[in-house]
């Protein structure tokens, strides 16, 4: 037991630590040399119905239930080969949609109902051969769900937020060390309470482990030409003078790999430090970083809402990939998920944030360049939402920025 609390609290606090004791950024840390994290993409299940309305409200059309869905294992831990710890997050990719009538009144509207199933489970497995293995899955989840009202703001489907069982079993098959392709299943029991059904999964992914780095690799890498900035500062300045077509062209269909918000932001300053963890021989790095910034949103003149201020203070992990060495630049694209953040309103532009707790998510690409690569410019999209951890989450879009900055 004390080893499993030992791996949450590593899991848990990683992000804050100052890594000053690391002298070798060229090899993964000892405490995350069993760390993994997985990305599934499958069909999601959960027969929502009449029976989710209160009373008075009827349906108008059949309930659209999209079926696609992402569920992530944003941290996981090996203990040994036989079991391992993990963080999920799981989430339709499209939401629920209503078509009701007030049985009163007969006035017809339609809504979305939004729902995630966050975890902490346990996944004991079985070896099969040389590449195989079987595993189960059991743990404590939250469910998430953010119901809606009708115009006259009564309640049509309730919002509800509660823990449930976890429940799943797998079949991977392990490419190497690092890299394993697995067929997922996983459900959680329907709670008569909160009125909610049952939710089942069942897809496909991978999942990669961190593997320290042999001799030959890191030998290899040092002579690569490749620079890997130890550390740096950065200014940044957002505008959405350019609009939102990047961030909305990549947080819907066909490529939703990014997210969007209600709220926009018209423009905005911040101020980043950032650290490199460790680095790979030529691709994968991972940094840390803190974050200050103030925004201004874009208002809302239809609805008299006026532009408001709000500032937010993050601690962020950076997964970054080194894509182009050149002779004077080194190029990359980073991705920030699930960043902790204090966002100082939770109302903005009449759109609400849920808590004053939420993450910060930011995709980007940038360069590094000079003889010593200390100089930087980045440009990036961002996104700041709870990940519907609070019932209310209508999040925070984030137009294009641009940062740079300066390695030492």
């Amino acid at each position: 037991m004390s080893q499993i609390k030992q791996v949450l609290f590593l899991i848990l606090i990683v992000p804050f630590i100052p890594l000053m004791a690391q002298d070798d950024r060229a090899q993964v840390p000892s405490y995350m040399q069993n760390a993994y994290f997985e990305v599934n993409i499958g069909s999601i299940n959960y027969p929502f119905s009449q029976a989710q309305l209160e009373a008075g409200y009827s349906l108008t059309d059949a309930i659209v239930v999209p079926h696609t869905a992402v569920r992530l294992v944003l941290a996981g831990y090996d203990f040994n080969k036989y079991l391992s710890a993990q963080l999920t997050y799981m989430r339709p990719v499209l939401w629920v949609r209503y078509k009701y009538m007030n049985d009163q009144t007969l006035v017809s509207d339609n809504h979305s109902v939004w729902m995630n199933v966050g975890g902490l489970t346990l996944k004991p497995r079985l070896p099969i051969g040389e590449h195989f293995s079987v595993y189960g899955e059991a743990g404590l989840g939250i469910i998430t769900r953010h119901g809606f009202e009708d115009p006259q703001g009564k309640s049509v489907v309730k919002d509800a937020n509660y823990p449930t069982f976890l429940f799943g079993a797998g079949l991977k098959y392990h490419i190497n060390n690092r890299w394993a392709l697995q067929l997922v299943s996983n459900y959680s029991p329907r709670n008569e309470k909160h009125n909610q059904p049952y939710t089942s999964f069942v897809g496909g992914g991978f999942s990669y482990h961190l593997r320290p780095f042999s001799e030959k690799q890191i030998e290899k890498g040092k002579t690569s030409g490749l620079i890997h900035p130890k550390q740096w500062l950065q200014i940044g300045y957002t505008s959405n003078v350019l609009g939102y077509g990047v961030n909305n062209l990549v947080s819907r269909d066909p490529v939703p790999i990014f997210w969007g918000g209600r709220a926009e932001v018209r423009q905005g300053l911040s101020l980043n430090y950032q650290r490199n963890v460790f680095h790979g021989p030529r691709v994968f790095a991972l940094d840390w970083g803190v974050n200050a910034s103030v925004w201004q949103t874009k208002g809302e003149a239809a609805n008299q809402f006026e532009r408001q201020q709000f500032f937010t203070l993050s601690v962020f992990p950076v997964f970054r990939l080194n894509y182009w060495h050149a002779k004077k630049f080194d190029a990359y694209f980073y991705y920030t998920v699930a960043a902790p953040t204090y966002i100082s309103e939770t109302l903005l532009d009449g759109h609400k944030m849920g808590a004053k707790f939420t993450f910060m998510d930011n995709m980007g690409t940038g360069i590094f360049f000079g003889e010593k690569r200390n100089l930087n410019a980045e440009i990036k999209i961002g996104h700041y939402s709870n990940g519907n951890v609070f019932t209310d989450n209508e999040a925070v879009k984030i137009p294009l920025s641009l940062n740079v900055g300066y390695a030492f």
